[in-house]
C-alpha cells in the first residue's frame, strides 16, 4: 500500500501568499476600466475642472504654480481611495457571498492573509499612481523631481489605506458600513489634508491639527517627490507614516488572528 505524505510548508506559505495575491489582482485587472482607468480620468476631471474654476496657473500656492501643486495631491488622493477600496470590498464580498471559507481554510496563517489582501491593495494603488504620472507627463509635461520619494510615499500610502480597508472589510456587515466610512472619514481626510490648499493658510488649532493628520503627510510627502517643494520635514513625515503603519498592521493582525467577524 502506498504511503501517504504529508504535504509541508515550512515557516512560511508562499505558495498559498503568491496565489492569494494572484487572486487579489486578477480580480481588479478584470475589471480594469473600472478599477485602474476610471480612477485616472476622474483625477484628470478634477484637474480640468479646478484649472477651469480658478485660473489655472495664474494662482500660485508655496512658491509652485497652484495647479502644479495640486496634481501630486489629486494622485495620491486616488491611489489612497481605491487602495482602501481594493481590500475593503474584497473582504465584504467573501464574507457576503461565503467564499471568506476558501481563504480561512487553506494553511494560510493570519499574517499571510493580511500580505495577501494588503500587497493586492498596494499593487492597486501603485498602478493607478503610475497611470496618472503617465497621463500628467504627457498632457502637461510634469515630471517626478525625485524617483526614490515618490515611491517610498506612494507605498507607504497605499499601505497605510490597504491596511485601513483590512480592518473596515473584516468590521463591515454590508456595504453601506463600508460606505459610511468612506463617506465620512476617508474622503473627508483625504479633502481636509493640503490636497487643495497649503498649510499655511491655517491657524492656530486647526494647522496643528493637520500636522497630526497623517493623510497630510501622505500628500505632502507625495508631492516632495513630484515638485521638490514640501510644507514638513520629509524624514519626519516617513516616521509619522510608518508608525501609523505599524498600529494599523498590529489592530489588523490582531483582529484576523482572533478571527473577529470572520470565524463566527
Amino acid at each position: 500500500m502506498k504511503k501517504l505524505t504529508v504535504r509541508t510548508f515550512g515557516f512560511f506559505n508562499t505558495i498559498g501568499l503568491t496565489t492569494l495575491i494572484q487572486k487579489e489582482v486578477l480580480r481588479f485587472m478584470s475589471v480594469y476600466m473600472q478599477t485602474i482607468i476610471a480612477p485616472v480620468v476622474t483625477t484628470l476631471l478634477f484637474y480640468m475642472v479646478f484649472a477651469l474654476a480658478l485660473g489655472g496657473d495664474a494662482r500660485m500656492m508655496n512658491a509652485l504654480p497652484y495647479m502644479e501643486f495640486i496634481a501630486p495631491g489629486l494622485i495620491m488622493m486616488a491611489m489612497a481611495q481605491n487602495s482602501f477600496s481594493n481590500s475593503s470590498s474584497s473582504l465584504l464580498i467573501a464574507k457576503v457571498q461565503g467564499s471568506i471559507l476558501d481563504i480561512l481554510m487553506p494553511p494560510l496563517s493570519h499574517i499571510e492573509i493580511f500580505l495577501g489582501y494588503m500587497i493586492g491593495a498596494v499593487l492597486r494603488g501603485m498602478m493607478i499612481g503610475a497611470v496618472c504620472l503617465i497621463a500628467f507627463a504627457l498632457f502637461k509635461g510634469y515630471m517626478p523631481d525625485n524617483i526614490l520619494i515618490l515611491f517610498v510615499f506612494g507605498i507607504l500610502g497605499s499601505s497605510m489605506l490597504g491596511i485601513m480597508g483590512i480592518i473596515g472589510g473584516i468590521w463591515a456587515d454590508r456595504f453601506d458600513h463600508i460606505a459610511a466610512v468612506t463617506n465620512f472619514i476617508i474622503t473627508p481626510l483625504t479633502f481636509l489634508s493640503g490636497t487643495f490648499y497649503g498649510l499655511d493658510q491655517l491657524s492656530g488649532i486647526w494647522k496643528t491639527l493637520a500636522m497630526f493628520n497623517p493623510f497630510f503627510h501622505m500628500i505632502d510627502g507625495f508631492r516632495s517627490g513630484m515638485t521638490g517643494v514640501s510644507e514638513f520635514n520629509t524624514l519626519l513625515s516617513i516616521m509619522i507614516l510608518t508608525g501609523t503603519n505599524l498600529v494599523l498592521i498590529f489592530v489588523a493582525l490582531r483582529v484576523l488572528k482572533t478571527g473577529y467577524k470572520l470565524k463566527s
